[in-house]
Parts: structure tokens; C-alpha cells; sequence
């Protein structure tokens, strides 16, 4: 009985500690609003149309030498993918949450990369 609860210990305090660097690595709050990176998704609230932030999005995919490979749009929401050097996928969302408000989402690869999304953001954020 004893063996049960002290591995039941471990196993409860390594899980809190796996998960503790995947809940919320970095919160900012910039000109555009707030700016989470939260379980490998950089995510934003952009006060600009989602025809803006498309726009944006690809001038600074560009400016970073990352060619789209699929990138679908329409009123409501949009998604563009690209691959990395390192062949990391990178997948851009966005929502429209308002008609000038929208909800920004960077993703690189399966685990997330707070720097490289971080790299795309300041990017975007400086076309807008």
C-alpha cells in the first residue's frame, strides 16, 4: 500500500512538471493588444480586418523566405502553411473575431517554437 501511494506521488509531481512548461510560457501586452504563447500556439487579438492581417501575413512570409504551400481565405477565417528550413511546419490562423478585430494564431511545428513564431509575429506586426 505504501509503494502504491509513493509512486502515485512521483507520478502526479512529474506530470505537474511536464505540463508546467506547456501551459503559458510568455504574456505581453503590445500596441496591437494581448500576445499569449500558450502550449505552442503564439496567439494574438489584432485590431485590423482580416483582409489586413492576410495581407500582412504573407508580405512578411515573404520578407522571411517562406514560401506559402497551401493558404485558403474567406469572410470569416483564414490558414496559411509553410515549411521551415528544418521542414517545421508553420501554420498561420486567423479568425475574425469583429470587423476590424482579429484573432491571430501561429503554430510552428507539432510542439510549437515561441522564437521562431515570436520572429513571424514581429513581422506581421510590422506590415500591418
Amino acid at each position: 500500500m505504501r509503494k502504491k501511494q509513493v509512486f502515485l506521488i512521483i507520478l502526479l509531481v512529474g506530470t505537474m512538471v511536464l505540463n508546467e512548461g506547456c501551459m503559458v510560457a510568455a504574456v505581453g501586452i503590445g500596441a496591437a493588444g494581448t500576445v499569449a504563447y500558450v502550449r505552442g500556439d503564439l496567439e494574438s487579438m489584432e485590431s485590423e480586418s482580416i483582409d489586413v492581417v492576410y495581407e500582412a501575413t504573407l508580405k512578411a512570409l515573404k520578407e522571411l523566405e517562406l514560401l506559402p504551400t497551401r493558404k485558403s481565405k474567406d469572410a470569416l477565417g483564414a490558414e496559411i502553411v509553410a515549411y521551415d528550413a528544418q521542414d517545421k511546419k508553420i501554420t498561420i490562423r486567423l479568425k475574425s473575431a469583429a470587423e476590424k478585430t482579429t484573432r491571430l494564431s501561429i503554430r510552428i511545428g507539432v510542439f510549437g517554437s515561441e522564437t521562431k513564431s515570436r520572429l513571424i509575429y514581429q513581422k506581421i506586426r510590422k506590415n500591418l
